[in-house]
């Protein structure tokens, strides 16, 4: 691998690693959002610790770790032919998708990896995140549970983009997002199916 590329790529595990909940928590307030809720850095259960304005900074923060990399990544990066090269922003996405879930600063204990990996796709992907995130918004809004609509655009996502046949590092960094998000979301599939998840305004869920 390039060595330019290697470094970028720990430069976006880093950045991905930083958890802007906590950091949030840290600078406004003198709650540890692991310590509440859910024990979750995501957007919602600073949202419910910390209050709608803070949740709403978590996900754009969040968010931002992905698309950063990518973005800049295609100003750096290019093939022979001046294009993007998808293989290096795949690798870029997906080290910053990482660092979220196995944060270096956290003692590799994150969070569960959708709003970083929707900054991704925003840039790499737009057309089927568009519809994925339609699809999320549904799905929570009707069925009152945020794990849901999270589980549903990790399994709808990769579909998308074999469906719009993205290049194949995409698809296969589509593949394991999804797959790891899955699995991140273990312990909510379980209440899920014992009808103990909490819904949108209670306890225990996450992005």
């Amino acid at each position: 691998m390039n060595l330019y590329i290697a470094l970028f790529a720990l430069a976006s595990y880093l950045l991905g690693s930083v958890s802007t909940g906590l950091v949030l928590a840290r600078l406004f307030s003198a709650t540890d959002i692991r310590a509440g809720g859910s024990g979750n850095i995501g957007a919602t259960n600073v949202t419910r610790l910390l209050g709608r304005k803070f949740g709403v900074l978590t996900l754009l923060g969040d968010m931002l770790k992905g698309f950063l990399p990518v973005y800049i990544g295609s100003l750096l990066f290019t093939d022979a032919h001046g294009a993007a090269d998808y293989l290096a922003l795949s690798i870029f996405g997906f080290a910053a998708f990482l660092g979220h879930l196995f944060p270096v600063y956290l003692k590799f204990k994150g969070g569960k990896g959708v709003a970083t990996g929707f900054g991704v796709f925003a840039y790499l992907a737009p057309a089927p995140l568009a519809l994925v995130l339609v699809l999320f918004v549904a799905i929570a809004a009707v069925s009152k549970y945020v794990s849901l609509g999270s589980l549903s655009t990790a399994v709808l996502l990769p579909i998308l983009l074999i469906a719009f046949s993205y290049p194949l590092p995409v698809m296969s960094m589509g593949i394991c997002m999804g797959f790891l998000v899955l699995i991140k979301h273990k312990n909510n599939i379980q209440r899920l199916l014992l009808g103990k998840e909490s819904r949108i305004g209670e306890t225990k869920q996450g992005l």
